[in-house]
């Protein structure tokens, strides 16, 4: 797929980037081979390939599930400067 320089134009205009008028012809190339790669890969025939979420076979680490923090509610409730059952109560700001 070959892109002309009106194209690029009014993607960048689009995409409201400022593209200066000598850089238009690079950019019209370097997105036309990218979407002829893509055109490409989509003839590729994938029957029989099992989608994956993660090129590498491993499961991440993750840490144990332990409270580390104790519960410190109530002495922060008694500073604030407004509280209703157990809320705190901020001035609207939304109408």
């Amino acid at each position: 797929m070959s892109l002309t320089k009106q194209d690029i134009q009014k993607i960048a205009h689009l995409a409201r980037l400022e593209i200066k008028d000598q850089e238009v012809e690079k950019y019209a190339a370097e997105i036309s081979t990218t979407l002829d790669l893509i055109a490409n890969m989509d003839k590729v025939n994938t029957d029989g390939v099992t989608p994956m979420a993660h090129p590498l076979n491993c499961t991440q680490r993750l840490r144990a599930d332990d409270v580390t923090e104790h519960d410190e509610r109530a002495k922060f409730q008694k500073i604030a400067p407004q509280v209703e059952a157990g809320l705190y109560l901020v001035p609207q700001v939304i109408e």
